[in-house]
């Protein structure tokens, strides 16, 4: 009795340990979400990205407290004994607590600005009338880390016309150097030209439409389709009524290297795929494409079909009537020493053969692969 309380005490304690082993475990995992929302607030942005979510979190804080602590009554009165609280240090003071708070990335960056630069808002705060637009001021006036849309670079200078079809490089920030960076389809130092594999689909005083050559083109274009080609690519021929036109690697080229593939033609290539398992050569996908058929399989229909299974069926319907003559035979041995106990024996025989043939009728064996599609080819489900 002894030794079974020990036995117990050791398992408490072991179970402890292990407890107390699991716990540091699961602070750990917590600490490290932690530690991965921690980097996303940490992430930085460019300096006029970062003042500009600022400004953002700013104005929300104006929405939130745009009634302030006079929501109701009468407002009229209560800017006559209250004083202003649109313009108040109260309402300023509610709005600096809420900054970046419902920021995920770049919060810390949002708040280094928030404490390095409190006198300039408080400066703004007290002349919202003169500046009434907050990012114009702080942004780009006393901070000059933006520019005006389609101004860029330390002096804000006016960005390149890329007419529609690309965007200035450092557009709105003091970064970049005013040249355009064209769309796909597009070049040239206003974006006014189209690219290599593109030609012009409309073109007016002010607009340029440049559409993706076809596919089978080589160096170029003059129109869309396959007639307006330059050269065609690889895979295809050219024809002078129709243009570039593929060739059919499976007809024109034994394509495909191995004995058990077959060929597949697409615009300008093709592939080789292999043969359903049970072919032995084949002319397509499928056991009804087969040249012949694999070992182990047998033509019926039209289609390679598997015969183990077959086969294993044959031979446990064999075992299973042989089963059934064993037990026959039993009862006839039985029935020489004891007729009661044999009719008794052949009765329990008889049900038994009649519950196992009935079950494996309303239970039958799962079909395989290829007899469901023998099946199905032949309108049989």
């Amino acid at each position: 009795m002894h030794k079974l309380h020990i036995l117990i005490f050791n398992i408490l304690l072991t179970s402890t340990i292990v407890s107390c082993n699991l716990q540091p475990i699961i602070k750990d995992n917590f600490g490290t979400k932690d530690e991965k929302l921690k980097a996303e607030k940490q992430q930085k942005y460019p300096p006029c990205k970062s003042c500009a979510i600022f400004v953002d979190s700013f104005k929300k804080g104006l929405e939130k407290t745009q009634r302030g602590k006079h929501d109701g009554g009468d407002a009229h009165w209560e800017e006559q004994k209250l004083g202003s609280y649109k313009t108040s240090e109260v309402r300023l003071v509610e709005i600096q607590e809420m900054l970046c708070t419902d920021i995920t990335r770049g919060e810390q960056q949002c708040l280094t600005i928030a404490e390095e630069h409190e006198s300039d808002i408080e400066y703004w705060w007290k002349r919202q009338d003169e500046y009434p637009d907050f990012f114009e001021w702080f942004c780009i006036e006393t901070l000059k880390v933006c520019c005006h849309p389609n101004y860029f670079g330390k002096d804000c200078l006016e960005c390149t016309d890329c007419s529609g079809n690309g965007y200035c490089k450092g557009n709105g920030t003091r970064k970049g150097n005013g040249k355009c960076n064209c769309d796909k389809g597009y070049s040239g130092e206003n974006c006014q030209q189209c690219s290599d594999g593109f030609y012009e689909a409309f073109k007016d005083e002010s607009k340029l439409l440049c559409s993706q050559c076809h596919v089978a083109c080589h160096e170029g274009c003059s129109g869309p389709g396959t007639k307006n080609c330059v050269k065609c690519k690889s895979g295809w021929f050219m024809k002078e009524s129709e243009g570039c036109y593929d060739i059919n690697e499976c007809v024109e080229q034994s394509a495909c290297p191995g004995e058990n593939q077959f060929c597949v033609n697409s615009e300008g290539s093709y592939q080789c795929l292999e043969c359903d398992k049970s072919c032995n050569g084949c002319d397509g996908d499928g056991p009804d494409m087969c040249v012949k058929c694999a070992d182990g399989y047998e033509l019926r229909d039209g289609m390679c079909t598997d015969l183990t299974n077959e086969k294993r069926d044959q031979y446990v319907t064999l075992t299973r009537y042989c089963l059934y003559l064993g037990l026959c035979v039993t009862v006839c041995i039985i029935f020489q020493n004891s007729t009661w106990l044999a009719a008794i024996f052949g009765i329990v025989v008889g049900v038994y053969i009649s519950l196992s043939e009935y079950w494996l009728k309303t239970n039958p064996v799962p079909k395989s692969p290829s007899q469901k599609i023998l099946e199905a080819a032949m309108g049989m489900e």
